[in-house]
């Protein structure tokens, strides 16, 4: 146990201390956009990349590992609307609180963190999960937050909005590019190579970093308005998704993939291993922001991913020591 706290506290004292030097004011609520912007910009861009590029191609597009972490994606976001669509929580934040139920934070923690703990190989399984959960996964709950408000023009607009953001979005480009290096044999020149190798190697720092310091500021700023009922009723719910998050979710991909493995289907033990510990990880911070943008209680989602990140350190240690 010691040796696995001795790997994954490191990881979570760096979110601590981006979170301790917001509060305390010693990083700048200003500074905060532009450090967001180099990790999603250049850092993360250049690590996944790279881990694509030295990936062999077939295990990132392996179906089992795919169809498995997807099926079990669509079942968290299932449950979390049946559960918490009730009362003043209407479709809107119903699907905001799917997604990150459904969301591990696999971007800015999961893929650095497992790499660490597992070696080079956990990269092929993460980099599948972060693709199905920021292309499908954040897709679909988008499109189900227009439910009830702006009918299936309104379904539509939304989904196609999101696609237009994933395309956007630097980081799936980064993986197919590496894909693309990795199924093509092509080896980059050092001159080319080394900066992004730079790169890469800040993305886990600064990515934790900044993390925490957009967990502090979420904490910092007044609750937005948001109509349907008061804070309390729409928020009465954080400590069911934050389960669903941090202990339904690794126990159904644990599930799932077992039966799966039983069933002959050919998904590697290691595979499900790293799946798993990817589950078990608390939500993305980048759901609070879609929240936002959609009008939905982001207050709320706020909470759920600090409290999520906060227990996880216990929840995640207890999941690495058995099955590691």
């Amino acid at each position: 146990m010691l040796n696995i706290v001795n790997v994954t506290f490191p990881f979570f004292a760096l979110v601590l201390a981006g979170f301790v030097a917001t509060r305390r004011g010693w990083l700048a609520l200003d500074a905060i956009p532009a450090m967001n912007a180099f990790v999603l910009y250049f850092a993360l861009p250049c690590m996944l990349f790279r881990f694509g590029a030295s990936t062999p191609i077939a295990r990132m597009l392996d179906p089992a590992v795919i169809g498995s972490y997807l099926g079990c994606a669509l079942l968290i976001v299932a449950v979390a609307v049946v559960l918490t669509r009730r009362g003043v929580v209407g479709w809107n934040d119903a699907a905001f609180g799917s997604l990150v139920a459904a969301f591990p934070n696999s971007g800015f923690m999961g893929v650095p963190l497992l790499v660490d703990l597992l070696g080079p190989a956990a990269a092929a399984p993460a980099i599948v999960a972060v693709t199905v959960d920021m292309v499908v996964t954040s897709s679909l709950c988008i499109a189900l937050s227009r439910l009830g408000t702006a009918g299936e023009h309104g379904m539509r607009e939304a989904l196609s909005k999101s696609l237009r953001g994933v395309a956007a979005n630097p980081l799936p480009w980064a993986i197919v590019f590496g894909a693309l290096v990795s199924a093509t044999g092509l080896e980059l020149p050092p001159v080319v190579f080394k900066p992004v190798a730079m790169l890469a190697d800040a993305a886990s720092p600064v990515a934790l970093f900044t993390l925490g310091a957009v967990l502090a500021r979420s904490q910092m700023r007044p609750d937005p308005e948001v109509a349907g009922g008061t804070a309390a009723a729409r928020r009465a719910d954080v400590p069911l998704v934050v389960g669903l998050k941090l202990i339904a979710h690794p126990l159904l991909v644990w599930g799932v993939g077992s039966l799966a493995m039983a069933l002959g289907l050919p998904l590697e033990p290691f595979a499900l291993q790293v799946l798993v510990l990817l589950a078990a990880l608390p939500s993305a911070s980048n759901v609070t922001m879609l929240a936002e943008r959609y009008g939905a209680d982001s207050g709320r989602i706020a909470r759920i991913v600090l409290i999520s990140t906060a227990l996880s350190f216990l929840t995640f240690t207890v999941a690495v020591a058995w099955l590691v």
